[in-house]
């Protein structure tokens, strides 16, 4: 018999669709049962059966996504495909009862011709997903191209790249931040602004309780799919921290906090650590966002008289709303100003905004007792790993409780990852707790960062040694020595079957790469060790795509700021001074107020040990008088004199050594 493999997730909405209309409908199991092996996966359980099959049925369909449905061989090849199919014909699209009786008939007549497609799609996604013949020189200008291409599909009006279905890029967001910073590019900044504006201002940020839906069905950002994914916040909260930092805008500040907020009350075990998967767009197969969305008579029965009209107009609340299933219901977005509503009620701007903060609170308690969808409570170990890194890029840019509180935290669930998803061999595991995972190339990398980042907030040596034990097992059983760049499973992973492909995860889809995210990571790692190997390692990546990474373009933004890194070089800020002199916490606010990829604030007390500290810092501090406040700025072996004036600093970070020195 053929197979039939359904790869779905608990958050995706067709994906419950399908399971009600078909495969719990009697005469379709039937039909399935009679012919077919029915093979289900959770893509976030395993999201390496997950990308071999997308790659496979949207070479067949022109399409991917979830759910996915796809027929295979018995060998687990797949000859046919698709997404969601009704149960009968409808939507133009062809009822799943026929398309099975179909696939029946085709495997039982027509095999061999079956099984050629098969083995011709399986020797397809093999080419295809090893980048061969990608690889070529490497060479800085490829971020120009990747920049250009960014700009091309950059909406003006709306902000976002692309038309509809509109997702957040964050990866882009950052390298036009970056590229601003080393530019000085007016236009780099005014496209990473507007699209941070549009997005927090419409209706995929939820605008009472905080944290961003996934992506949104239109270009204006107005009606999302309401499932809020874990790795699309924390990647959003890093944009939202970094676009503060470049503009100093308190609306994007308010954003991020508002993204915290969310995650401590609903996605993470506050007592024990760690960050929960997702939360589902909707409570039951009737339901599409209506816990998060609000009639004209709901918002009027949650408010004061006096309130109404103000939130009306500032959420855009209207007897007919945007959701086609129930036409009352309206998606709440920043329609207008507080000065917008002001002059057009006759009120006093200041009164309105205290009426909005209000409404907001009143909102919010009005809606909790709405039946809540369901969060999802696994913590897959990437996905703590990327929000580990942006709590503690909160730490650092978020002066006062609530950096204090993402730091500890951070630091509560780096400790969880350690003990329960950690050890000497083989690195990270998949999850933290339940069924043992074995982990892939995106927990191992997203882990080193996060590794790295608790040692450079607290100087401990037990997680520098962790980021580099780990490092050695990727390049020891990721490695491609010959060709560059990294598999996505382990050279001594149990046989997967059916597509046993070996693939180099390359462009952000929607996390961040993991082949660019581990040149990072090298980069980093060289950078304080000086070992020639992960500079080595560094580059033969870059190269292995180089020949590539244009034509991704916006897809490949985290290679443009991978290789943006590797051309510059990660800078080192060193701050003395004993605990809590207020000289160097004045240095430190402004070393972390400016925005620079790879840079490394480090807090070097008296008593703070030297040993994994980069090779020049080793040589040049132990004859500083730690006791002073004083800041030294290196990259690689080279730094610049000690500095004791915070707007000094801050001159540095933006230029670099190499344009200070110049300068």
């Amino acid at each position: 018999k053929p197979m039939l493999l359904d790869i779905g997730a608990v958050w995706c909405h067709w994906c419950h669709v399908i399971d009600r209309e078909s495969y719990e409908n009697p005469v379709i199991a039937k039909i399935i049962n009679e012919h077919f092996i029915a093979v289900k996966v959770d893509r976030d359980e395993r999201p390496d059966v997950d990308s071999r099959y997308q790659s496979a049925i949207s070479a067949i369909s022109g399409q991917g996504g979830w759910p996915l449905t796809g027929f295979l061989m018995p060998d687990g090849k797949p000859f046919f495909g698709g997404t969601y199919f009704p149960p009968l014909d409808a939507m133009n699209r062809p009822g799943f009862r026929r398309i099975l009786l179909a696939v029946a008939d085709a495997y039982k007549n027509k095999k061999d011709e079956l099984m050629r497609t098969a083995d011709s799609l399986a020797e397809a996604v093999s080419k295809n997903e090893a980048f061969n013949g990608a690889r070529g020189e490497f060479n800085p200008a490829v971020v120009d191209e990747q920049i250009n291409a960014i700009t091309q599909l950059f909406d003006i009006r709306n902000g976002g790249f692309g038309q509809a279905p509109k997702f957040p890029h964050a990866s882009a967001v950052d390298l036009l931040l970056e590229r601003y910073r080393q530019t000085g590019e007016k236009h780099l900044l005014a496209m990473a602004e507007t699209t941070l504006e549009k997005m927090a201002k419409g209706g995929v940020y939820d605008q009472l309780a905080g944290g961003f839906h996934r992506y949104s069905v239109d270009e204006r950002w107005l009606v999302p799919h309401f499932e809020k994914m874990s790795y699309d916040n924390s990647e959003l909260l890093k944009n939202y921290l970094h676009g503060w930092q470049v503009t100093q805008n308190p609306f994007f500040k308010a954003t991020a906090e508002g993204i915290i907020g969310w995650v401590n009350k609903w996605l993470s075990d506050q007592k024990f650590g760690g960050f929960y998967g997702s939360q589902d767009a909707d409570y039951s197969m009737d339901d599409d966002g209506d816990y998060f969305t609000w009639s004209l008579q709901e918002l009027r029965a949650a408010l004061p008289e006096g309130a109404t009209r103000v939130m009306e107009l500032y959420y855009d609340v209207e007897a007919h709303g945007e959701m086609h299933h129930n036409p009352e219901k309206n998606v709440l977005w920043m329609a207008r100003t507080a000065a917008e509503i002001a002059r057009t009620l006759g009120l006093e701007e200041r009164a309105v905004r205290q009426t909005i903060a209000d409404g907001k609170e009143q909102m919010l308690a009005a809606r909790l007792p709405r039946l809540t969808p369901f969060i999802d409570q696994t913590m897959y170990v990437s996905w703590n790993a990327m929000f580990v890194s942006a709590y503690f890029d909160a730490a650092r840019v978020l002066v006062g409780s609530v950096g204090e509180d993402c730091r500890s935290f951070a630091l509560k669930t780096m400790e969880r990852m350690l003990s329960e998803a950690w050890s000497e061999e083989p690195g990270f595991a998949h999850r933290i707790g339940g069924p043992a995972l074995r982990g892939s190339l995106d927990d191992q990398i997203f882990g080193v960062v996060a590794l790295l980042d608790a040692y450079e907030a607290t100087l401990d040596g037990k997680y520098f040694a962790a980021a580099q034990r780990t490092m050695d097992i990727v390049i020891e059983k990721y490695g491609d020595a010959d060709g560059g760049g990294f598999f996505d499973r382990a050279a001594d992973a149990p046989p997967m079957g059916g597509l046993e492909v070996r693939r180099k995860p390359f462009q952000d889809s929607p996390t961040p790469g993991a082949n660019p995210a581990a040149i990072v990571v090298l980069t980093r790692m060289h950078a304080y060790t000086d070992d020639r190997k992960y500079y080595d390692w560094a580059k033969k990546t870059l190269e292995a795509f180089s020949g590539a990474a244009a034509q991704f373009g916006l897809f490949a933004a985290t290679y443009g700021l991978a290789a943006s890194l590797f051309a510059e070089h990660p800078v080192q800020v060193v701050i003395t001074g004993g605990a809590g002199d207020a000289a160097a916490l004045k240095l430190e606010e402004a070393a972390h107020g400016v925005f620079r990829l790879g840079k490394a604030v480090l807090r070097v007390t008296p008593k703070s040990s030297l040993a994994n500290l980069p090779a020049a810092l080793r040589v040049i501090l132990p004859h500083l008088d730690r006791e002073k406040a004083v800041v030294l700025v290196c990259e690689g072996m080279s730094c610049l004199p000690p500095v004791e004036d915070a707007e000094e600093l801050r001159r540095i970070l933006v230029r670099g050594i190499a344009g200070t020195a110049a300068g």
